[in-house]
């Protein structure tokens, strides 16, 4: 069974295209927004989001050392600020919930805060476009966010891959018909 991680990398793989505009919804320490950033190429655009300063100063070494920094928006700011920095035509937006890893584990994703992104989310993706979200029960908080999530997703036709065993952490992808 792949790591919900990287199967969500092969979600947006198969969707996102050279000139896209991408989200990363949860910079963390910047895996996904180097990915994502490298997906789109020179011509795309990525916008990335992390109230932490630490993570985005992680974000933008990695993006630094890679050399695709200049593809790439950092906001400190949530999530659920997405609406009001991205225009809808969105090809893959990705969640990543929890906690920054290596960082403070009481500063985590709020389940409120991320139904509001996810909604917003789901209202930027262009035709054909994709939002993954990998969700991390089994710490304070996280099992019920991750309910919320398969909740919302499941009312919108989404898929929610299952997990390797309980408590860990699995996959919830959304994809936007094409038109």
């Amino acid at each position: 069974m792949k790591r919900p991680t990287a199967q969500a990398h092969e979600e947006v793989a198969a969707v996102l295209r050279p000139g896209d505009v991408a989200v990363d919804a949860t910079a963390g320490n910047g895996h996904d927004t180097c990915f994502l950033a490298g997906r789109v190429g020179p011509a795309g655009r990525v916008v990335a989001f992390d109230i932490q300063p630490e993570a985005l100063a992680a974000t933008r070494q990695r993006l630094g050392e890679a050399g695709l920094a200049d593809r790439v928006e950092l906001f400190e700011e949530s999530h659920a600020a997405m609406a009001r920095r991205v225009a809808p035509g969105v090809g893959a937006v990705m969640f990543n919930l929890g906690y920054l890893p290596g960082g403070d584990h009481g500063l985590i994703t709020r389940t409120q805060e991320t139904l509001a992104a996810l909604e917003s989310a789901a209202g930027l993706l262009r035709s054909g476009g994709v939002l993954t979200v990998v969700c991390y029960p089994g710490h304070s908080g996280g099992d019920e966010e991750a309910a919320a999530v398969v909740g919302w997703a499941r009312g919108r036709g989404g898929e929610v891959f299952p997990q390797a065993r309980d408590g860990a952490p699995f996959l919830v992808v959304l994809r936007r018909a094409c038109a």
